[in-house]
């Protein structure tokens, strides 16, 4: 039995990407192992990318179409709202009474790089002297919880961030502390990223790292053999209804936020990555340190490996460094669904989800540095991420057994 404490159990979750519009479709996708890329034209060039499929893009838009306000919001924050309705609702949460505003539900939701699709438009606007006066409200950063509380009724604290892609893993961390701190009485916490435009895929492209393997079935390979960088950018968001619980309130089933680690490293590249991952290195320990002393090991890492030869080499080596011994099975999804910047952690945390309720662990499908060894029983995840300016996010979830 556990010993009586507070938990943050995640109460419901919403999804949207280019696996699925929600838990059963992007369940189908992951035991599928089917990737979610296409082939686009960026600046005369095949380029590969992963985007919502058909059916995830109709219920976008039947979004849109409930709301006249929505017409003019960017599409990170659209895909937001979605997910977070999804996990308001998951939740028991979601009030139709649209009037009513519940004054203990606070939002933090995150984004690399925000309204991206909505800002170069009005850029390229302003070059020709047209400029709209929605420009500032609906590109600014903070719109992004705004509009979400909005959908849900959410009358608590609103905030938007961003810390590049360790940034959803940082709204579930403020959201365990505000929680905590009883600053909240529930909180939505996740990540959102509309990332398939022209000027940020260039910016990719101008850094080295963007997939050349538009022709091949997997154009995003983390840990791939050869050395190459295969990073690919994806779309989406996900959101979760976060509690905190006494240990009577907990039942089998539940997933718990157990640990969250975080970890910096002084810029030693553009990027900010160095050869030993270091950030990875203080965010996985220090997470780890947070678990009971006679259990703490984990059965799966999630990792963030985007798909760049440096930074996957990086995490790889700060794993083999953290665990010398005991080493737990190692995984990603990117290699289905592109790097989703800002919403890759929430993202992962999904797939953590999946796999602690599924039990089932797929190898990946091509060559790969690490060895693959299916767990047992998964009762353990830890979800990482990092991003650009040396950060890096680390998230352990657990599986409620049995009392």
């Amino acid at each position: 039995m556990e010993a009586a404490k507070e938990h943050i159990v995640i109460r419901g979750c919403g999804v949207i990407s280019p696996l699925g519009s929600d838990d059963a479709t992007s369940a189908e996708a992951y035991l599928a192992g089917i990737q979610a890329f296409s082939t686009i034209l960026h600046q005369g060039q095949p380029t590969p990318v992963a985007s919502l499929p058909a059916e995830a893009e109709q219920k976008l838009q039947q979004l849109v179409q409930s709301n006249p306000d929505y017409r003019h919001l960017d599409r990170s924050v659209l895909l937001a709202i979605y997910a977070a309705r999804q996990a308001t609702e998951q939740a028991g949460w979601l009030s139709r009474d649209t009037d009513s505003q519940q004054e203990g539900l606070a939002v933090n939701i995150g984004s690399s790089r925000g309204a991206t699709g909505l800002f170069e438009s009005h850029f390229e606007a302003f070059q020709q002297e047209r400029i709209s006066p929605s420009s500032s409200p609906t590109t600014t950063l903070g719109n992004l919880s705004s509009w979400v509380a909005q959908a849900v009724g959410a009358g608590g604290a609103q905030i938007s961030h961003s810390i590049t892609c360790s940034t959803a893993l940082m709204a579930v961390a403020n959201g365990a502390a505000w929680l905590r701190a009883g600053m909240a009485e529930r909180f939505l916490a996740g990540g959102t990223e509309a990332p398939l435009t022209d000027f940020t895929i260039a910016q990719m492209k101008a850094i080295g790292i963007y997939s050349k393997l538009h022709n091949h079935p997997y154009p995003c390979q983390p840990y791939a053999l050869e050395k190459q960088n295969t990073f690919t950018l994806g779309e989406g968001a996900a959101v979760f209804a976060l509690e905190k619980a006494d240990t009577a309130d907990l039942a089998a089933g539940d997933i718990v936020v157990e640990a969250i680690g975080l970890g910096f490293e002084r810029i030693g590249s553009k990027t900010g990555i160095s050869a030993q991952g270091q950030n990875f290195q203080q965010a996985m320990r220090h997470a780890l340190s947070q678990l009971p002393s006679q259990n703490q090991g984990v059965d799966v890492i999630i990792t963030h490996t985007p798909g760049t030869y440096a930074g996957d080499k990086a995490e790889l080596a700060a794993i083999e460094t953290v665990f010398s011994v005991l080493a737990p099975a190692i995984t990603t999804n990117k290699w289905l669904l592109g790097h989703t910047l800002g919403a890759s952690g929430a993202l992962s945390m999904h797939y953590a989800l999946y796999l602690l309720r599924s039990q089932r662990l797929a190898p990946i499908p091509y060559p790969a540095a690490i060895p693959f060894s299916r767990p047992s029983h998964i009762s353990r995840v830890m979800v990482n991420a990092a991003g650009f300016g040396g950060n890096a996010a680390c998230v352990i979830l657990r599986r409620v057994l049995s009392f």
